[in-house]
């Protein structure tokens, strides 16, 4: 039924809108069609001006209402470097716009129609041609090689002190792997991976290395002021590690790491003050269509101080005693303390039979 009626609308659209059409063919023919053709001319002259008005108007009115409100300050160092090269290609391409724009509308109003003006034909110019090929090619050159510049430093080597953080993307999540105490990776293979069995990555259990690497779901911790380093992975399609309001940016390809770093400026507590949210978390989004649960593809990332990342991690378990829970060397004690305990009832009840 709601189709039909869309149907019936458009249709009934289409009828107005040829009616119209006709009447004023048929008003044109009653006035003399050059009357009316430049009676349409002056009409449609002052419109451009109007609109080009009411249109600078608008610009400015959306850009005094929504500046600084969508992504707020940049989160991160390189975010700063990344936000000035926005401004300056804004700036650029914005100056340029403006007078294009300008001259476009004016132009179209200043030279319409007249009698008393024949245009002027000319088919080509090597001065014009130069200097709108030359002064666009240096302009571009310079923003690229700005980018280039920055796209090194933030894909190069990280500082030593940074912390080391691997995220591989999955349909439709984000998993998080930490180093332990080695500070070292431990190998892993895509056959051995097994959900069922706690082993999302595929870790090498016989690498010593993986036995203390922490892997986790429930968030991404980095520690405020302090270099990060993301080693980035996939287990089945294209991700994209999506980080607003750092400023970064970085696909995860599956079977060849990408690795990007940067340095958190605000914790998650200062931001939810900046912001005045207090349910504010920076997040993580997949900017790569990557299947149907692709909207859902979430993560949490937390910025702390260097005492709650500690504390943090303190409470994490290894991937390997997760796996393992008999090789977990702070369930020993426990256990003998259990044991010891037994051992004393059992003797208690010796002594008390005796």
């Amino acid at each position: 039924m709601s189709t039909l009626l869309i149907i019936a609308i458009l249709l009934l659209g289409f009828i107005v809108v040829f009616q119209i059409a006709k009447a004023s063919e048929y008003v044109s023919v009653l006035k003399g069609e050059k009357k009316t053709f430049e009676q349409n001319n002056r009409i449609n002259g002052f419109l451009l001006i109007a609109f080009l008005v009411l249109g600078l108007i608008g610009v400015y009115f959306c850009n005094e209402l929504y500046k600084g409100k969508i992504l707020g300050e940049a989160a991160s160092d390189h975010g700063e470097k990344i936000d000035t090269m926005l401004y300056i290609t804004l700036a650029i391409t914005g100056f340029v716009f403006f007078v294009t724009q300008i001259m476009l509308f004016v132009f179209a109003f200043k030279y319409q129609y007249s009698e008393k003006r024949k245009a002027y034909y000319f088919p080509h110019d090597n001065k014009l041609e130069i200097i709108w090929t030359v002064v666009p090619a240096i302009s571009l050159t310079v923003l690229v090689g700005f980018g280039l510049y920055y796209w090194f430093k933030i894909t190069g080597d990280a500082p030593q002190n940074a912390t080391v953080v691997e995220i591989t993307g999955k349909q439709f999540g984000w998993i998080y792997r930490y180093p332990g105490k080695d500070n070292v990776f431990g190998k892993k293979y895509y056959k051995n991976i097994d959900e069922g069995k706690l082993n999302q990555l595929g870790l090498i259990w016989d690498d010593k290395a993986a036995h203390d690497d922490i892997v986790t779901n429930e968030a991404l911790y980095m520690v405020v002021g302090k270099p990060v380093k993301l080693v980035i992975n996939s287990r089945d399609v294209v991700h994209d590690v999506g980080l607003v309001h750092f400023r970064m940016k970085m696909d995860a390809v599956p079977g060849t790491p990408t690795t990007m770093w940067f340095t958190p400026k605000y914790t998650t507590a200062e931001m939810k003050e900046k912001t005045g949210n207090p349910d504010f978390e920076y997040e993580i989004s997949c900017d790569q269509m990557c299947g149907k649960g692709h909207f859902s593809m979430k993560g949490i990332v937390k910025v702390v101080s260097p005492a709650e990342y500690a504390l943090w991690m303190a409470k994490q378990k290894a991937n390997y005693v997760m796996v393992f829970p008999d090789k977990d060397p702070m369930a020993k004690p426990a256990a003998d303390s259990t044991q010891k305990v037994a051992t004393t009832e059992k003797a208690e009840k010796m002594i008390a039979q005796n």
